[in-house]
């Protein structure tokens, strides 16, 4: 089918229903969010077609934009609530924020690659996300300058909690983070109370590693 002839509004709600709803997620702000942000805008034109499929995408730099589902788990495991400050580990396409964005407050994101930060940053002047804000820089070390936050979502692996991390969550803030080895991790919320964390496992997935001081080397 054209390009053109895609109704993506269509394919928005399928998503929802079948990719998200059918399998368990129910924070209805999630699936409201996930209904509004345009999937498509956020990968590469020759892609578009697929954007609402249930898989990822590659967007250059060895980075991908992840499956709809995984970007659901993980905003819902976080347990945004509007008026919420997030950031978020790993920018990528912009996507994940954008979703967060219509339930937080305000999303602070950072991105390692300067292309791929600047074309978020595009991208969410152009959709009108005005409370979203991304840096440059090392995701591990997060944004001290903007912290504490409510929710901390990172969309790379650790090999442990980044300690930055967690230092710059509120009492009771969340961190959702994979943690494992290059290859295979778990994805783990993270609830601080006080100076205690609560770790509770969530499920098995695979992504990039996150790399940076508090992360892993580049190889």
């Amino acid at each position: 089918m054209p390009e053109s002839d895609i109704d993506y509004g269509s394919e928005r709600r399928a998503m929802v229903e079948d990719q998200l709803e059918r399998r368990g997620i129910q924070d209805s702000r999630v699936l409201d969010a996930m209904l509004t942000v345009p999937r498509h805008v956020f990968v590469a034109q020759h892609t578009q077609p697929a954007a609402y499929a249930d898989s990822a995408l590659p967007i250059g730099h060895g980075q991908t934009i992840s499956q709809p589902y995984i970007v659901a788990f993980m905003t819902e495991a976080a347990q945004i609530s509007p008026g919420d400050k997030v950031l978020e580990i790993g920018t990528g396409s912009g996507y994940g924020a954008a979703v967060a964005s219509q339930i937080a407050g305000e999303v602070f994101t950072i991105e390692r690659h300067s292309k791929l930060a600047q074309q978020a940053r595009e991208r969410f002047d152009e959709l009108g996300y005005e409370n979203l804000h991304v840096v440059e820089g090392d995701g591990s070390q997060g944004w001290p300058e903007e912290a504490p936050y409510d929710a901390i979502i990172v969309t790379a692996a650790a090999p442990e909690l980044p300690q930055p991390l967690v230092e710059q969550l509120t009492d009771g803030g969340r961190l959702v983070v994979p943690v494992g080895t290059r290859h295979s991790q778990k994805l783990v919320r993270a609830e601080r109370s006080g100076d205690q964390i609560q770790r509770t496992p969530l499920t098995a997935v695979r992504f990039v590693p996150l790399v940076g001081e508090h992360g892993w080397q580049r190889q």
